[in-house]
């Protein structure tokens, strides 16, 4: 089973505005994500909340998903990730790792990294557009303890540092997995309007 993870719970501190209900044509940045999950080969969908919680949860539909709450949100994204493994079903074989201000996944690159898993048994999985490594990031369950005891200001890429040679590079076409929306200069360059 793969798991996929949606860290939507931090306080969005540089955006001024909570991110996971930013506009994005015509959903929000978590209704995004989900959606493009929906229609992906990953097996089932976790949504980590913390900030907002209950405003995020009335504003998007999360039917069919996971919902775990991270009440240490304010430790930052690694607890919110150790919160999702904590709270994976036993059968999770890996997790993608997706983040709320990357919004531009799309099914193709999910399926690609789910495909790769399946056929290489691969520990690490990163896409990668122009030798840029992107968004989102498969780890299978042999590293779940090593994530869970990650350094917390480090997170998920101390394990990323700590593992290198078992780390497959999948290529792809598609650009929009290096796009990190963290402040509203950022969400005007991509949508041409304030957020």
């Amino acid at each position: 089973m793969i798991n996929a993870i949606i860290l939507a719970a931090g306080e969005s501190k540089r955006m001024g505005k909570l991110k996971p209900l930013l506009r994005f044509k015509d959903t929000t940045f978590l209704g995004q994500i989900i959606s493009v999950l929906r229609l992906s080969d990953v097996d089932t969908i976790t949504v980590v909340l913390g900030a907002g919680a209950e405003t995020i949860k009335k504003s998007v539909d999360l039917s069919g998903t996971r919902i775990v709450i991270n009440e240490d949100y304010q430790k930052g994204q690694l607890s919110s990730l150790i919160a999702a493994i904590e709270q994976s079903p036993q059968e999770t074989e890996a997790i993608l790792v997706c983040l709320v201000d990357n919004p531009f996944i799309t099914k193709e690159v999910v399926d690609n990294i789910v495909a790769k898993f399946k056929e290489t048994n691969s520990q690490i999985i990163v896409p990668v557009f122009n030798k840029r490594r992107g968004h989102p990031t498969l780890f299978s369950r042999s590293l779940f303890d090593e994530l869970l005891s990650a350094p917390e200001e480090e997170g998920a890429r101390y394990v990323l540092y700590s593992n290198e040679e078992r780390i497959l590079e999948l290529e792809t076409s598609e650009s929009g997995i290096l796009i990190s929306i963290d402040t509203p200069d950022d969400y005007k360059f991509h949508f041409g309007v304030n957020p």
